[in-house]
């Protein structure tokens, strides 16, 4: 089915207004039962619930020939959101989309208009790539209403939601990646209660001590990569990394736990993906990737099977990006 087409004024409703007031309370809405993911049909039945808010998390790789902020001045859910992954990030580092600070991270959300009680569904242009990492970054600051449009944009026109398509300008849609990037360090936070869950992040130190260590202590690491990056044989995209893998860790590359149309496979079939790839669903495991990205799709791909025990995994934000460009780290090019 083709989706509708919104129409809407001339001038669409700048987001600046949304940046500076938040919309009336009401009370929460149920979230299904699957907690990590929604459908289409559900969101088209919930858009314009004041607690229910919308974020387009498109970020796509340079070879991926497409521009999320581009696409997502041109047409939206109703109401959405732009949350820039690359933009609402820790800018004092070179490594891509880190997270942000307590800080930085409650003035974009104010200027989303999130509030702490509200039901925000994010969703990206794919289907399942980017829109993992904006679930796993609202979840690791304390945002447990949260989840992810299953099958993305692609399924919501294909049920027939509604799509706008007037030009947003640009100010409006970076408004929230601005005033994020203006936080300075110790600055006070807005009306966003963020606190960051340090539990779910792992640093280049966490990992490289978890590479010495041995028995139940020890956590699986789960690599979202191809195989081909993960033992070497294919470069990596960014220039001036090693190629291969942290020791110990095993390959489970990200399209493997997506059906065709990128939604998500089934808990038990996710299950059964982990188990092949020698992963144990019931010990600790933390996800790494290229940059911090694709392992959120296996942080969401675990929470499912598992079905939301033991809670959201952590990741290794700097992933391959900063352990290849890492002098003196181990580095393995051999299948475990």
């Amino acid at each position: 089915m083709l989706p509708h087409r919104l129409a809407v004024g001339s001038k669409f409703r700048s987001l600046r207004s949304s940046c500076q007031s938040s919309s009336a309370a009401a009370g929460a809405l149920p979230m299904p039962t699957s907690m990590d993911l929604v459908d289409a049909s559900w969101l088209v039945s919930k858009l314009g619930q004041p607690d229910v808010k919308v974020l387009d998390g498109s970020c796509y790789l340079p070879t991926q020939g497409r521009d999320g902020f581009a696409e997502f001045q041109k047409f939206r859910v109703p109401g959405a959101r732009f949350f820039d992954v690359n933009g609402i990030a820790d800018h004092s580092t070179n490594l891509p989309h880190m997270l942000p600070s307590d800080a930085a991270f409650s003035a974009a959300m104010d200027c989303l208009s999130i509030k702490a009680e509200d039901t925000v569904i994010v969703y990206d242009g794919m289907g399942c790539f980017s829109a993992p990492r904006v679930w796993w970054t609202l979840k690791a600051f304390g945002h447990d209403r949260v989840a992810v449009l299953d099958g993305g944009l692609p399924a919501y026109k294909a049920a027939g939601g509604e799509v706008e398509e007037t030009i947003m300008e640009q100010e409006a849609v970076q408004e929230a990646a601005r005033l994020a990037r203006a936080c300075a360090p110790g600055a006070r936070l807005g009306a966003y209660p963020a606190r960051l869950n340090l539990t779910k992040v792992r640093s280049l130190d966490a990992m490289l001590v978890n590479t010495t260590m041995a028995g139940p202590t020890q956590e699986q690491v789960v690599d979202a990569r191809s195989l081909g990056r993960f033992v070497g044989t294919e470069p990596e995209p960014r220039a001036g990394l090693k190629g291969g893998h942290i020791p110990g860790s095993r390959n489970l590359p990200f399209p493997q736990v997506l059906e065709q149309g990128g939604r998500l496979k089934s808990a038990s079939a996710l299950h059964e993906v982990f188990t092949a790839a020698g992963i144990d669903l019931q010990k600790p495991l933390v996800a790494t990737c290229g940059s911090g990205l694709t392992a959120c799709i296996l942080a969401l791909a675990a929470h499912r099977a598992t079905r939301g025990e033991g809670g959201v995994i952590p990741i290794f934000d700097g992933s391959w990006t900063q352990w290849g460009a890492t002098e003196g780290v181990p580095v393995a090019t051999t299948e475990v």
